[in-house]
């Protein structure tokens, strides 16, 4: 493979049964089709907040009459809500409940996902917290937000190109690789304090830092040894150990809910593919998706540990696809009409947030992996917005 587009490859690229979940009164809708739900609340804040969080899950329709549940969300203090579930046509009480967030936006949100909880059993994604790279003001930076850009924070790490920011599991940290130095390294931004601290800055590459789920683990890509490979270390960035050992180059490692797999892209088979190993080290073994020959940037699902979402080539141009473990094959999911690039997993195995980019933008979505639909995120008053990182309430 030539150099130079290995350099590049490696820095940009870089089962077991559902979780259970105590859901009350849960409506599965028949046939995929979508259960129509109305949303309202005494605070038009709240309610159009609501709204645009529900004209998202493609689990429901919102409409204005009466439809199979009614929502209603209530101020009940200063970072309060609460919400009201109630038959769509008899008006019938089923539940009640009153949570409590960081402020009243949040507090909507998470209210917001009880009633998801309640009538469909999936996981609510709505309080989840975002991470992303922004070029607001010419220089690249990366901000902190929640899942709908409120709460909009700026962090001081402006560095020329920001690749790959990832959470930590307690959402204090967050890994990323930039050239703040002219060379590709990989940092640790403490999200508290805004300390910025070097993670690893070995000769060569150092890219795709990756969080296990439970923090005592870090996978990323280094090729100080001469060849772009996976390795293993602390979150501290120390006691690294090499993973894999050939010729091809490797990138986007990931870990597996449990931790015990790796699924990561490897050009071992002449051209990039997902491929999947022990965290323990070992044989890698490829994933047929059977949807295309360039497979990148693969994100494990943890709601649904069957599922990898990932970046497919399609024709001149890049779709998000979904690996079903189940079917052993994959589905492209997405018919953007520029790239759509970067998938990550949001809380309920359903929905993945993405980079929609053409020659001269780049902006988030959110996507119903089953539906297709898909809903722009970021304002345009961000300027370009890519790169994003979910952290699940």
């Amino acid at each position: 493979m030539h150099q130079a587009f290995r350099l590049i490859f490696c820095l940009l690229l870089a089962g077991p049964a559902f979780a259970e979940y105590n859901a009350g009164i849960v409506d599965v809708a028949a046939g995929g089709d979508a259960i129509a739900v109305s949303v309202s609340s005494g605070s038009a804040e709240l309610q159009n907040l609501a709204l645009a969080a529900f004209g998202t899950h493609g689990h429901y329709r919102l409409v204005s009459g009466s439809g199979t549940y009614a929502f209603r969300f209530s101020p009940a203090g200063p970072a309060s809500v609460t919400v009201t579930i109630t038959k769509g046509s008899s008006g019938a009480a089923l539940a009640t409940e009153t949570v409590t967030g960081a402020s009243l936006r949040q507090a909507l949100l998470k209210a917001a996902d009880v009633a998801v909880v309640r009538t469909s059993g999936l996981r609510g994604y709505f309080a989840g917290k975002l991470a992303f790279v922004t070029d607001r003001g010419g220089a690249q930076t990366i901000m902190t937000s929640d899942l709908f850009f409120g709460e909009v924070q700026s962090h001081p790490v402006q560095g020329k190109e920001i690749i790959g920011p990832r959470w930590s599991p307690d959402g204090g940290r967050i890994l990323f690789t930039s050239y703040r130095t002219g060379f590709p390294d990989i940092y640790l931004l403490d999200v508290r304090t805004h300390q910025l601290s070097v993670f690893a800055s070995f000769k060569g590459t150092n890219s795709g830092a990756h969080f296990s789920h439970d923090g005592t683990r870090v996978a990323m890509i280094l090729s100080g040894e001469g060849n772009p490979e996976i390795y293993i270390g602390n979150p501290q960035g120390r006691q690294i150990k090499r993973l894999t050992n050939n010729q091809s180059v490797e990138a986007s490692p990931c870990f597996s809910p449990d931790g015990s797999r790796l699924v990561f892209t490897s050009d071992a088979a002449g051209k990039p593919q997902l491929y999947v190993m022990s965290s323990a080290g070992g044989a890698m073994s490829r994933l047929v998706t059977g949807v295309s020959n360039y497979c990148a940037e693969p994100d494990w699902s943890v709601a649904d540990p069957r599922k990898i979402v990932f970046t497919a080539g399609q024709g001149r141009g890049f779709q998000v696809a979904v690996y079903d473990f189940g079917t052993n094959s994959g589905k492209v999911v997405t018919k953007a009409a520029m790239d759509a690039v970067e998938p990550v997993w949001l809380a309920d195995g359903r929905h993945v947030i993405c980079t929609f980019r053409n020659t001269t933008s780049r902006s988030l979505y959110l996507i119903d992996t089953e539906s297709g639909k898909a809903t722009r995120l970021s304002p345009s008053s961000l300027g370009n917005a890519w790169g994003a990182t979910y952290l699940a309430p």
